[in-house]
């Protein structure tokens, strides 16, 4: 895995430019934001020894190096997903890979169902803390050159950006929730007695993706930030047949705002 993590790092760092600070993961129907990134140089992932290949739409499948908000970066185009066949240890490769390309900080976005019934769709929750009712990345060995053992995860997400993203949003007129993400494996949306049992043990939104890479992230030492797009929402009385496309419209809406408060808050890191 260490030969594996390296050798793809080499390859990225003879085909770019860029040195990255910051790595961003951007969710379903919320590849827009590489729009504003400038100075782009851009790898496939089928190109990339080692790297896994996105198979979901919304998903493009591409790095793009460059500067947003002042700060060089590396975002992910498309995710990989444990409902897509691979193993936890390919679905967060790429961020072992970013963190030996010396980025400082992760920002992570997607797309989630809202259980917290003051949620409407189309709003931005900054998550707080997660549940996680998927596999965890960190079975097998361990290698104490990634992180340790048994890594702390009391901030798993950092407060300072948390705090940073709610400053920004002040100033910029963008209304943010906070909450408690549950990741599940999927692919099935939730029942309603799902949506009501994650509601019951302190969630907030539930999605199939972000908890396998914070864990990592955070097993790194790398802060996080993430942030979820509510989709559609799983409040009795509110629940109506979900399908994939209407989760990327509702996505690509609402991901102007999201875009404009990731820019500002790496403007002001």
């Amino acid at each position: 895995m260490l030969e594996s993590i390296k050798k793809t790092a080499d390859f990225i760092q003879n085909k770019v430019k860029t040195k990255p600070e910051i790595g961003i993961i951007l969710g379903t129907g919320l590849g827009g934001l590489v729009n504003k990134i400038e100075n782009q140089e851009i790898l496939e992932y089928s190109d990339i020894p080692n790297f896994p290949v996105s198979t979901v739409e919304g998903h493009s499948g591409r790095l793009i190096f460059g500067k947003l908000g002042g700060k060089n970066v590396v975002a992910m185009q498309g995710r990989f997903h444990f409902y897509e066949g691979y193993d936890m240890k390919q679905v967060t490769f790429p961020v072992r890979v970013m963190k030996e390309l010396s980025i400082k900080y992760l920002f992570v976005s997607n797309a989630s169902g809202g259980v917290n019934p003051d949620f409407e769709i189309g709003d931005l929750m900054v998550l707080s803390d997660h549940i996680n009712l998927m596999q965890n990345p960190l079975l097998g060995k361990n290698y104490k050159e990634l992180g340790v053992r048994f890594p702390d995860m009391s901030e798993a997400y950092n407060k300072k950006l948390i705090a940073l993203a709610d400053e920004t949003a002040s100033t910029v007129g963008i209304k943010l929730q906070h909450g408690v993400y549950v990741g599940t494996t999927g692919p099935t949306f939730e029942t309603p007695a799902e949506y009501k049992y994650f509601r019951i043990i302190g969630g907030d939104a539930v999605g199939m993706s972000t908890v396998p890479e914070v864990i990592v992230a955070r097993h790194s030492g790398i802060p996080v930030f993430a942030i979820s797009i509510i989709t559609d929402l799983g409040v009795e009385g509110k629940i109506i047949e979900v399908s994939h496309e209407e989760v990327q419209k509702v996505g690509a809406a609402a991901e102007v705002k999201m875009t404009e408060l990731i820019k500002k808050m790496l403007e002001k890191l």
